[in-house]
């Protein structure tokens, strides 16, 4: 076969390919070279079987301790940040805005699809604004091939916004190019049309900008 070494990870790939394994999963199952997999196998007659699933592999060393690792800094990170105070939530809220939200016009816009930073931004818009309920509106970026009344569902749900006032979704048409892992819920945008508010929030994050850090004056 044109290589001497290995013999068992050889025999181990013939076998493999012979029962329709690609060679990108028996160069991984076997912890070798793909090109090598290529030189053992060439001569094996192969069936391609497209409904044949990579098997399941356990975590290897490096992917635990990279699991470990995140979990780690998970755990750190909630024990420094701690609970809140009502200055620190404004000023976390502004951040989130400053990156997110709209800056011009005449309503107060925030968009993203993280749920968890939506329900944030919700929260805190409640929190330190006078919100008349009835005029929240969400609006939805999702793509043609997803269910629309099950993201608005779940919209709903996150926002404590009705779905009756929701506005028309913006819905793309879905390209075959597209990555499997979107987000399948869309993207949800929280409008509430204020000028007056988009301008004090607008105040706040530029009186931010200006506002000293302990990093300037450490003593």
């Amino acid at each position: 076969m044109g290589y001497g070494g290995k013999i068992d990870e050889q025999r181990r790939a013939r076998t493999l390919r012979a029962q329709s394994w690609t060679l990108a999963d028996i160069a991984a199952e076997l912890g070798v070279a793909k090109s090598s997999v290529s030189t053992w196998v060439r001569d094996v007659d192969f069936e391609p079987s497209p409904r044949r699933t990579a098997r399941r592999r356990h975590p290897n060393k490096l992917q635990r301790a990279k699991a470990a690792e995140i979990e780690r800094l998970r755990v750190e990170g909630i024990e420094r940040v701690g609970k809140l105070t009502e200055r620190e939530f404004l000023m976390a809220g502004l951040g989130l805005y400053a990156g997110d939200g709209a800056k011009s016009g005449g309503s107060v816009k925030f968009a993203n699809s993280n749920p968890l930073i939506v329900v944030f931004f919700c929260d805190w818009l409640r929190t330190f604004f006078d919100i008349d309920e009835s005029r929240m509106r969400i609006r939805l970026y999702l793509h043609d091939d997803l269910p629309l009344e099950r993201a608005e569902a779940f919209w709903s749900q996150a926002t404590a916004v009705p779905v009756a006032q929701f506005t028309q979704a913006h819905r793309p048409r879905a390209r075959h190019t597209m990555r499997s892992n979107r987000h399948v819920h869309g993207c949800c945008h929280v409008i509430y049309s204020s000028t007056p508010m988009l301008r004090e929030i607008i105040g706040m994050m530029q009186a931010l900008m200006l506002v000293p850090s302990t990093a300037d004056n450490p003593g």
